[in-house]
């Protein structure tokens, strides 16, 4: 292919990597006014939740108690979740990659380019002038100029043409004073691997392994679950004795040996006759990959980071899932259990310092790649904390962007970080210690139908939009005690809530935020047994279905909203509003909650 070939595209972000962390990065940096172009280098966006891999989106979340402990991500991640329950109900993986599609394509800022990988980047004085991808699929060639640059690839590729100092495996103990490292750094990683799925046929469904399966005992896997069929196991794992990239292809060879030679045994080691009508119904011949390499950022994020919580003035994400190591030898570890999970103690902070590049001045990273130990990168690698961090990524790019500054500029200037942390705030997203400022709601004297004990309408104005004072919440001195909820009464059946300003305001957007059950897990799983700690296939009940904004200027009274059939947490609603006086909220219907609920409203 001669140069006149090769297209030359011009972007102020290029990203590169369309699982979860990619495509929030590529929506929030659009949405806030970015020309972006994500590169995907496979046919669906998702990585390792789309319907190639089909790997359930974990996070902090976990089953918490309501009103005390609400740990699941909010903003773009839940934004997909809350629409994929509802249009998903019969759990279809497929649904999910269509979604992630149809979000990319309803950016006019945003070029989505599938079947598309970067190859090569042009690198001047440390930074990063255009990049170099191919789409094999249609004999075609890219250089694409861009501001900055994202690596959300998972294994770095962008990076590492570009020369971004990396490193892999496992630190030593005393190279960050961490106590869940090794006495000795080595080059190990975490595993591999292929799930599936599998369905009961209501007949006798016999199965005959290929020849080249592994074979398999009930002691070989006897500290490995494999009672339920419908879902493959996590722990069907290989690969992190190996390197993870180089070797991918063996690593699948041998991972269809592995999983097929475990349903091999369910079905025909005369261990469990129950699966004699069981069949399997799909499985991945690509890997789930957990770990590769992790960049070298401008902050490591450590163990200490994480058990600590540190709050750091440039948080841009947070997490909480456990720091969760794997053995390397994966299943042939067959007398260790496959997983040592201790919790983080609070939900935590991702520093943006975490984001970039050390040594090229225009590169950012987010997801497994992160800057982080080994041990730090074992929580932090799920994709619903990806997902934040690509949100926050994006963010944090536009913001540089709108204000013309370099990143390596950007990323030093507290007020620009603060401006992407409240815009962040603004969409949804939590970080945590943080409040969103200038919310003239604030100003006004809030009253109400009806309200409960624990959910006092001034709490719609309080400045928190969860409640994570709760076991496993944040630090309690990041937080303030409370449901930080408006909440009727159950016998109120025409709920209002009214804010009423003594001086009357300008408002040009109002936010409404509700109540979303953050206490719940909520993820595309297609694993049978976790439904019933969900509500999917339908809107969750605690949140607003139907109601109506009203505003009163001193003069007369105008609709400005009525909402219908709603399923989201956020409602962005643009106005032209001079000389506000009295707002009010009117309820007309929830989901399914005997009363109505409202977290925050935000005029601005």
């Amino acid at each position: 292919m001669g140069k006149n070939d090769i297209k030359i595209l011009d972007a102020d972000v290029l990203i590169a990597g369309g699982g979860m962390t990619g495509v929030a990065a590529a929506l929030a940096a659009a949405r806030n006014g970015a020309r972006v172009i994500l590169c995907q280098d496979r046919s669906v966006l998702g990585g390792n939740a789309s319907s190639e891999i089909r790997m359930n989106i974990s996070g902090a979340s976990t089953i918490g108690k309501e009103l005390e402990t609400e740990r699941r991500e909010t903003g773009i991640i839940e934004e997909i979740m809350l629409e994929c329950a509802v249009r998903n109900p019969q759990r279809s993986a497929s649904m999910l990659d269509l979604i992630l599609y149809e979000k990319c394509r309803a950016e006019p800022n945003l070029t989505l380019l599938l079947n598309t990988t970067v190859v090569a980047a042009e690198v001047e004085n440390s930074r990063i002038r255009s990049v170099y991808a191919v789409r094999e699929s249609t004999e075609d060639s890219f250089t694409i100029r861009a501001d900055i640059f994202a690596d959300c690839t998972g294994d770095g590729r962008l990076g590492v043409e570009a020369g971004a100092a990396f490193t892999t495996g496992r630190e030593a103990a005393g190279e960050y004073d961490e106590s869940g490292a090794s006495q000795n750094r080595d080059s190990y990683r975490l595993g591999s691997s292929l799930l599936f799925t599998s369905k009961d046929m209501g007949r006798p469904m016999p199965f005959t392994p290929p020849i080249w399966a592994r074979k398999f005992t009930e002691e070989d896997l006897q500290f490995r679950d494999h009672n339920a069929w419908d879902f493959g196991y996590w722990w069907v794992e290989f690969g992190g004795t190996l390197d993870t990239i180089k070797d991918n292809e063996h690593i699948r060879d041998e991972l269809l040996a592995i999983m097929l030679g475990v349903w091999d045994h369910i079905k025909n080691s005369g261990n469990h006759p129950d699966s004699e009508n069981w069949a399997l119904d799909w499985f991945g011949f690509l890997p789930g990959k957990r770990e590769s390499r992790r960049f070298i950022g401008e902050h490591v994020l450590t163990q200490n980071d994480i058990q600590q919580a540190v709050d750091f003035d440039d948080v841009i994400a947070y997490g909480g899932w456990s720091m969760d190591t794997h053995p390397p030898q994966g299943i042939d570890a067959k007398d260790e259990q496959p997983c040592n999970q201790p919790f983080t103690p609070y939900l935590y902070n991702i520093p943006l310092r975490s984001m970039i590049s050390k040594n090229i001045s225009n590169l950012m990273f987010a997801g497994r790649n992160l800057s982080a130990t080994h041990i730090a990168f074992s929580s932090t690698r799920v994709m619903a904390t990806c997902a934040v961090m690509g949100e926050g990524l994006g963010t944090f790019a536009a913001t540089a962007v709108k204000r013309k500054m370099p990143l390596e500029q950007a990323w030093r200037e507290s007020g620009v970080v603060n401006e992407a942390q409240q815009q962040l705030l603004r969409q949804g997203a939590f970080l945590p210690g943080m409040m969103l400022k200038g919310n003239l709601a604030k100003l006004a004297r809030i009253s109400a139908s009806s309200e409960q004990k624990q959910g006092k309408c001034e709490n719609v104005a309080d400045g928190h939009t969860r409640a994570v004072h709760g076991e496993k919440g944040v630090r309690p001195d990041l937080t303030t005690t409370g449901t930080h909820r408006w909440m009727s009464e159950p016998g109120d059946d025409n709920p209002w809530l009214e804010l009423q300003w003594e001086e009357p305001v300008t408002v040009s957007r109002i936010t409404v935020v509700l109540d979303t059950g953050l206490h719940r897990l909520l993820m595309l799983c297609h694993l049978g047994a976790i439904q019933k700690y969900m509500q999917w296939g339908r809107p969750q009940a605690e949140t607003l279905k139907e109601f109506k904004l009203v505003a009163f200027d001193g003069r007369e009274t105008t609709e400005i909203a009525h909402v219908k059939d709603n399923f989201q947490r956020m409602i962005h609603l643009p106005v032209t509003l001079k000389g506000l006086k009295t707002l009010r909220l009117e309820v007309i219907s929830t989901n399914g909650l005997d009363h109505a609920r409202v977290v925050e409203i935000v005029c601005e």
